[in-house]
């Protein structure tokens, strides 16, 4: 088996979460630019490559799905690797945010519109079918054990929370007899993977408390939780910009309130994150691997959330907060994407990950 098929073989789901966390960089470079210009050369140069690694990625996804299916199913079976299947109609959604925010400064309107319902929909497809299909292959897999529940478990449901964030921008550019239901169907996004989190967090929350740490492989999905919150704030927001035709003037002020609620709860969860990944990184027990980039996206999604809270409060503080999210992660960032690479070129990252159950009995 050449070098090429191996790869494709071994191809690991949780690579688009790197698209992910690359994505929400160029959202928040853009936004933060009011601090400095260069933060939106920054988030062009972001954009760009996160299309070209997408494409990438997505090849490689495909040729997997068709060439070796039997592996491609194994891995969505499986309780911990399963998980990580959500991160591509994730990714999707991404793309599609980053061009309506930055790509709509560059390129053609019409164009941008008819790539972003394009992605949307294929994003929107995936996460329905996924956010279905893994808690009931779970419900079905008489094996799992808590031990094997961990934060990942939030990404299917985490899918759905992120199809209003675009979804809420484009309502405007379907045709006039679709604009309701659309709305209608982004809010229905929205409550069932905010509830599917709820009931999910009260699980891990009894994961975290009544059995080991997590194993350090797995430490930094510790961070997940953020992506909920943040994505669920930035999606509130933009939903009760969208309802106002339909809902009245009001929808906008009671949304807010409940999007500050939410992204309160980030800040409580940022800093037991901190803590968490400070007490594996003083054991030693914290190895790389692709679970690192859970770091980004949440930490993104909270600071993208953040400067969402500023705008509608006009708060400089909150901006400024939000300002110090956007460096901690331009930082973990930046860590990942190189030893990103060294992995790529040394190979390292593109041999078949240890299986989970191996890496929580460690």
């Amino acid at each position: 088996m050449n070098s090429l098929s191996l790869i494709t073989k071994n191809f690991a789901p949780s690579w688009f979460a790197s698209v992910m966390g690359t994505g929400i960089l160029a959202i928040t470079s853009f936004y933060y630019a009011r601090f400095s210009i260069y933060l939106e050369y920054l988030s062009i140069a972001l954009w760009i490559f996160n299309m070209l690694l997408f494409a990438v990625l997505f090849v490689f996804w495909t040729l997997r799905l068709v060439l070796y299916r039997q592996e491609f199913i194994n891995d969505l079976r499986e309780p911990v690797t399963g998980q990580f299947f959500a991160t591509m109609p994730i990714a999707c959604l991404v793309l599609v945010a980053d061009l309506l925010v930055i790509g709509s400064g560059h390129w053609d309107t019409g164009l941008v519109v008819g790539l972003a319902k394009f992605f949307w929909l294929l994003g929107v497809v995936l996460a329905l079918l996924l956010a279905i299909i893994i808690p009931l292959l779970n419900f079905i897999n008489q094996e799992v054990r808590i031990e094997q529940v961990n934060p990942a478990w939030f990404m299917p449901p985490v899918s759905l929370i992120v199809i209003p964030v675009p979804g809420a921008k484009l309502v405007s550019y379907w045709p006039d007899a679709w604009q309701q239901t659309m709305l209608i169907f982004n809010y229905v996004s929205w409550s069932c993977g905010f509830f599917l989190f709820l009931f999910l967090e009260a699980i891990c929350l009894y994961r975290f408390f009544c059995r080991p740490p997590l194993p350090g492989a797995l430490a930094p999905t510790a961070w997940i939780n953020l992506g909920p919150i943040g994505v669920g704030t930035i999606a509130l927001s933009g939903l009760g910009t969208a309802g106002v035709p339909y809902l009245g003037d009001l929808v906008t002020p009671v949304v807010n309130l409940l999007a500050l609620l939410l992204w309160g709860f980030g800040f409580w969860w940022l800093i037991c994150a901190i803590c968490l990944t400070i007490y594996y990184l003083r054991r030693s027990s914290l190895p790389f691997s692709l679970a690192w980039w859970a770091f980004t996206f949440p930490l993104g999604a909270y600071a993208a959330a953040t400067y969402t809270v500023a705008s509608f409060l006009n708060s400089p503080v909150i901006y400024l907060y939000g300002f110090i999210c956007f460096l901690l992660l331009l930082f973990i960032w930046s860590v990942v994407i190189i030893k990103t690479l060294v992995g790529v070129i040394n190979g390292k990252i593109l041999a078949k990950p240890g299986p989970p159950k191996a890496a929580l009995r460690s």
